[in-house]
């Protein structure tokens, strides 16, 4: 299930389509012992000055458990919710973007979790027109960025035939130990407008900047 969304106005009103264990622990009779816990920092985000340019600046919603309250475009389903938190970003005009991070339990999950909202990415136009036929949407990759395990690139064309909105979305997925981090750009527009470079620039910074 996919929830696909735009920023359509300069106050940011949003035009969304809907292509729509707790483990009881026992300890009878245990002799107390003493333990150590070690703290795991919480991965750092992006700031609002690191989104790629815009013509207005840019501002940033705090960071926020679990996901995000109309979903991860694209990647409907793939993130799990625990060990999730995520920031929302957004300009005076019409563009908006956010940040999703997941601490998994392992490095191979976090290998995994890449895997899959890499497919779900580059699959994402093709289910858009299979669940919605009124809609033209492409993705495409746009290459690896090199750094921590590596992170990749891709966008979104959608067309919807009936209004004549066209937008453009920009993701990243990229890891760094047992952290993903899912960053998403987008704006009306064409692909040629998009800020590919730039967004490589910021994906670059969210990876070296989760745990400083």
């Amino acid at each position: 299930m996919i929830a696909f969304r735009t920023s359509l106005t300069a106050s940011g009103a949003a035009l969304c389509l809907a292509l729509a264990v707790a483990v009881p622990l026992s300890t009878a009779h245990a002799t107390p012992a003493t333990t150590t816990t070690t703290t795991t920092p919480e991965p750092a985000f992006l700031s609002a000055h690191e989104m790629p340019p815009s013509s207005t600046p840019w501002t940033a919603d705090p960071v926020t458990d679990g996901l995000p309250e109309y979903g991860v475009l694209c990647a409907e389903g793939v993130i799990p919710a625990q060990g999730t938190r995520h920031r929302e970003f957004r300009t005076e005009l019409d563009t908006g973007g956010q940040q999703v991070t997941t601490v998994t339990a392992s490095r191979a999950e976090a290998f995994a979790l890449v895997t899959k909202l890499r497919r779900a990415l580059l699959s994402c136009g093709e289910r858009i027109e299979q669940e919605s036929p009124e809609w033209d949407a492409t993705s495409r990759t746009h290459g690896k960025v090199r750094v921590k395990a590596g992170a990749y690139v891709y966008s979104l064309d959608t067309n919807h035939r009936e209004v004549g909105t066209k937008d453009i979305h920009l993701f990243s997925v990229g890891s760094t130990g047992r952290t993903v981090t899912f960053i998403e750009w987008g704006q009306m527009g064409w692909l040629k407008d998009a800020p590919i470079k730039d967004f490589k620039g910021t994906t670059r910074t969210a990876l070296n900047k989760l745990y400083g």
